[in-house]
């Protein structure tokens, strides 16, 4: 297993160089960089002040031709070339884009993210500050799946063919075949002020006032907060667990053991939570770090947009809005690095709950 793992370990090297060098020439050649950010900001703002001097926006920036055609950047009609190479030589883009991918990997090793073009922060703390909230969505998540989809599944092995297993098994094909993020702005329509009820809040993981409040009303604050975007989740997230679990006791019922434990006299509940269970567990228990892994790569990263909570998804998106690169990268390395940790141990949990499963054997 220590051989394994060493080989895992290493192999995360170049999985992670391959995804960032894919990610990083492929933003680079998307239109609308930071430059051009920040050139429309300061146009914006100069086309603000002179309009309110002069009444208007006529005769805004007028004159900038002849010095439009030595920028390579649209926007910069008007503005000194000298300026617009110091915001190349700011940002880094007065270098070739091998040497800033070399350069910024780098740094990266080292876990120097860099910081932020337009928040004034370095990207490390933005990520500490945003990671707790991407990781208690998706430990809650998992942990309710878990909790409804285990004792489901075990109700569908037990009633298999009956009406219970139909009728749930329908509302698991929708639950799986529904995006969470239409169950999100399902929830917002009906509880949070959409058009019928405002039993929860819209948007944040706790209220404005929760520094002023006592610890069981800060906790209960915050499970009010984090409702809406949790049962999104767990519904559009439970169904292939569900299943999952039915499989697995079916495939337990149908062996000698559990036909020789039941010719023995003992009850069906001792039958079945005393032998079947142990057995039946071991890949559900097992899939917990990838399940974890699912759920917060996938599903959470749009509920965060959507109930606009402050992780790593929201962090995200905005920097993408922005074209924040250093956060983009940032949080792309750290999300990709925290994915391929998991992976390694949920396949080690694999192997330390059924040692029949031996993946050097299998990759020899």
């Amino acid at each position: 297993m220590i051989a394994y793992a060493c080989r895992r370990i290493l192999l995360m090297i170049p999985t992670l160089f391959a995804i960032m060098v894919v990610n990083f020439f492929i933003v680079q050649a998307a239109p609308g960089g930071p430059i051009e950010q920040m050139i429309a900001k300061i146009k914006g703002s100069e086309v603000s002040a002179l309009a309110r001097v002069t009444g208007g926006g006529s005769e805004v920036l007028k004159g900038g031709a002849a010095q439009a055609g030595r920028s390579n950047y649209r926007g910069a009609v008007g503005l000194d070339p000298a300026f617009i190479a110091q915001l190349r030589k700011e940002y880094g883009f007065d270098k070739p884009p091998l040497q800033r991918f070399l350069l910024m990997m780098k740094n990266y090793a080292t876990f120097n993210l860099g910081n932020s073009f337009f928040q004034d922060r370095s990207v490390i703390s933005l990520i500490e500050a945003r990671l707790p909230v991407s990781i208690s969505i998706g430990l809650w998540t998992t942990l309710i799946t878990y909790l409804v989809s285990i004792p489901l599944g075990i109700r569908k092995a037990v009633k298999d063919g009956t009406r219970f297993d139909v009728w749930t098994s329908a509302v698991i094909v929708v639950g799986y075949a529904v995006p969470s993020f239409l169950f999100a702005v399902l929830l917002i329509v009906l509880f949070a002020g959409g058009s019928y009820w405002t039993s929860f809040p819209l948007r944040g993981l706790v209220s404005d006032n929760w520094w002023s409040l006592d610890w069981p009303q800060r906790i209960l604050d915050y499970f009010w907060h984090i409702a809406l975007p949790i049962t999104a989740l767990v519904i559009g997230g439970f169904a292939t667990l569900t299943m999952l679990t039915k499989n697995c006791f079916l495939d337990e019922i149908n062996k000698q053991y559990v036909l020789t434990a039941r010719a023995k006299g003992l009850t069906e509940r001792r039958v079945l939570y005393g032998h079947v269970f142990r057995n039946a567990m071991l890949l559900v228990v097992a899939g917990f770090p990838a399940a974890f892994i699912g759920i917060l790569f996938t599903g959470a990263l749009l509920i965060e947009v959507i109930f606009s909570l402050p992780g790593l998804g929201l962090l995200g998106f905005e920097a993408a809005i922005n074209r924040d690169y250093p956060i983009m990268f940032g949080s792309l390395y750290v999300f990709t690095l925290i994915g391929l940790v998991l992976k390694l141990i949920s396949d080690l949990t694999y192997m330390l709950i059924d040692p029949r499963i031996d993946f050097e054997r299998r990759g020899a």
